[in-house]
């Protein structure tokens, strides 16, 4: 498939920023926040090209512009007011920030939010993209999304907080392995407001076509959740993290799984089911 001209310019932008981004964080800062940094990027890069595929290009760009500015705020807000997730602060492991967040925080809310949309998609409507204006059943989509992206996040808030120390809590006891409650209720609010906005500004949605740009498309947000389940069954902490996300997470990503080879089989492709 032939690479348009105004992609290639996006992708070189995106190349010389990430570079840029890459040796800021390895220059200042240490091989973790570098890794992390790395990781990030790809993963913002893979999931835009996903939407864009998906959703299309005017809606892909919608929704990064969506995601990234909300999540920014929202941990602006957080790390700065105590709003949405409670009182805490960033450490320099993450690397390189804009006012007190991570350059990589509002990129992972963009991330998360494309994948949750997509797996729930899939694993309510048997398609990855939803083109019902009927407003419960969107609503009904954005919450089941909200609670796949926050599903996440019960394993990896515990790692990032006391293991890699990317943040500190002011409160340390909280009921979820020293976490705070309302820590995921932040989540699945802000993933709510970023997913139901995105529906409400991209309106209408029309299905892709079932080929093998497409059939990718769907695949990375599946390997992704699915290597986020890996890594907390194999690194999670506490270790009864481990057995949580297998269930947590895991249940979900059969189910949108199964969907997916479902609809892919409706493509007469070779070896793209």
């Amino acid at each position: 498939m032939s690479i348009q001209p105004a992609w290639r310019g996006v992708a070189a932008l995106y190349f010389v920023v990430s570079v840029t981004l890459i040796a800021w964080t390895w220059r200042g800062f240490d091989l973790t926040a570098t890794a992390i940094m790395v990781a990030t990027l790809l993963m913002f890069a893979s999931c835009f090209w996903s939407a864009s595929q998906l959703f299309g290009r005017r809606a892909a760009w919608q929704f990064a512009l969506l995601a990234v500015p909300i999540g920014w705020f929202a941990e602006q807000m957080g790390s700065s007011h105590g709003w949405f997730f409670g009182s805490y602060t960033y450490t320099t492991v993450l690397g390189p920030a804009v006012g007190n967040v991570p350059i990589v925080i509002p990129l992972m809310w963009f991330a998360l939010c494309l994948i949750g949309l997509v797996l729930a998609n899939l694993a309510l409507w048997q398609r990855p993209v939803d083109t019902s204006p009927e407003r419960g059943r969107v609503l009904f989509g954005v919450v089941v999304a909200a609670m796949f992206v926050t599903a996440f996040d019960l394993g990896a808030d515990p790692y990032f907080v006391f293991v890699l120390k990317a943040w500190i809590m002011e409160k340390k006891d909280g009921g979820w392995f020293g976490e705070t409650l309302q820590g995921f209720a932040g989540w699945m609010f802000i993933g709510s407001v970023i997913l139901i906005l995105f529906r409400v500004w991209s309106r209408p949605l029309i299905a892709p076509p079932v080929n093998r740009t497409t059939i990718w498309a769907v695949r990375i947000p599946l390997l992704l959740y699915a290597s986020a389940i890996v890594f907390q069954v194999c690194l999670g902490h506490p270790i009864e993290i481990r057995v949580i996300a297998i269930f947590a997470m895991g249940l979900p990503l059969l189910i949108a799984a199964n969907a997916y080879r479902q609809w892919a089989s409706a493509a007469d492709i070779g070896g793209a089911k």
